[in-house]
């Protein structure tokens, strides 16, 4: 029998996101692993998405997607952090972030070329990195407080260096980059003319009084960045598939090319109705970021009164990375099968997080963006798990 895959995707198999949500219908678990939002989406969503359908908003958009949406982008830019932008050339709808990221891979990068990324990082960064051509250059943050060192960034630039990518807030350290972190990256972007691309779809999940700051913000950055952000976690929409780009005419035009050859526009209905989500009035994002700080503080006491003990308190997004111990689990997928199994509490495995898979740190990966009884019970069980034996609650 011929052998139909192509070698690029040889290295890959399935999502461990599938991998752990199959492990927690199995043996009956709480599922803490998949980033999906337990919130509804707003009712106004529904009310647009139905408004949208029945007046004949159900062909096509233009490649660089929906003028209302993209006009209510601009308007959000420039409502939250005073960033003017022009909706008809520097904004482009895409396909969830995801496809943002893939489209601009493709768009970006060729053979040859290197992308800095921070790890650990989405598992999605390194595959589209390499199924581009190029070759992802770790920068790795480290625990316990995951600030980005200065000198082994700096390393990681060369001439070889065609851009970076960046996830702000941080998925899955539940990190926000400081200011200085953050000046830090700008000032390596520029010296080596480098573009950035910056993943800020948790951008109104920050916790403890924070803000959002954009790294196209920063002097000379507008330029070279490409900013990413979506409907997914503001709205409690996964599934929509509903992403920005925000930046340059120049890169916009770049990124549009190649997608007119792929997915050419996201469902249109959709941009119609998360252009008025964006709308919503400041007490609905300040309420999102409540909602989650609550169910953090939920699930951190039983972290800390059980085996794994939290890492980090998060700063922003929904995941708290928590240790195992080494001498009782040979890695961190034995460890969250046996917490499956035994405890009745899934979490997610951090290898996959690594550009190299073959040496992460020895954490695993809790979401709590759970309803709060599903949170308490996972603390239940998970405070009955003794620090000598993992066992049934």
């Amino acid at each position: 029998m011929r052998e139909w895959m192509t070698a690029r995707l040889t290295p890959y198999c399935s999502s461990i996101f599938e991998e752990m949500t199959t492990l927690a219908r199995q043996y009956g678990a709480v599922d803490l692993g998949s980033g999906t939002p337990c919130m509804p989406v707003p009712d106004v969503a529904a009310e647009a998405l139905a408004q949208a359908v029945a007046a004949g908003s159900n062909q096509y958009s233009p490649v660089s997607g929906e003028p209302a949406l993209r006009r209510a982008v601009a308007h959000h830019s420039a409502r939250f952090y005073d960033q003017r932008v022009d909706p008809l050339t520097e904004v482009s709808v895409t396909c969830g972030v995801t496809e943002g990221i893939q489209a601009a891979m493709i768009a970006f990068i060729e053979a040859g070329d290197e992308v800095v990324v921070l790890e650990p990082c989405y598992e999605c960064y390194a595959p589209s990195i390499r199924l581009a051509g190029g070759t992802p250059v770790a920068v790795r943050l480290r625990p316990p407080d995951f600030r980005l060192d200065p000198d082994e960034l700096a390393a990681a630039f060369s001439s070889r260096t065609k851009a970076l990518l960046l996830n702000n807030p941080h998925n899955p350290t539940g990190k926000v980059f400081a200011r200085d972190e953050l000046e830090e990256i700008a000032a390596l972007c520029l010296r080596f003319d480098v573009l950035a691309i910056a993943d800020e779809v948790y951008e109104h999940i920050i916790f403890d009084g924070r803000k959002h700051l954009r790294l196209s913000s920063l002097p000379g950055m507008w330029e070279r960045t490409l900013t990413l952000s979506g409907a997914s976690k503001t709205f409690s929409s996964t599934g929509w598939r509903i992403g920005w780009a925000i930046g340059p005419a120049l890169l916009q035009e770049v990124l549009n090319l190649g997608r007119q050859f792929s997915v050419f526009c996201a469902p249109t209905p959709l941009q119609v109705s998360i252009a008025r989500c964006l709308e919503l009035e400041d007490g609905y994002f300040a309420g999102l970021a409540n909602e989650y700080e609550m169910r953090r503080d939920l699930l951190l006491p039983a972290l800390a009164s059980s085996p794994f003990l939290p890492e980090f308190e998060p700063q922003g997004s929904f995941f708290v990375l928590a240790r195992f111990d080494p001498d009782r689990y040979v890695n961190a997928r034995e460890c969250c099968t046996t917490l499956a199994r035994d405890v009745g509490v899934v979490p997610v495995p951090l290898d996959s997080f690594y550009v190299d898979p073959r040496q992460p740190e020895r954490l695993i990966r809790f979401a709590f963006c759970q309803p709060h009884d599903l949170l308490m019970e996972a603390g239940r069980r998970l405070s009955l798990a003794s620090r000598a034996k993992v066992a049934c609650p």
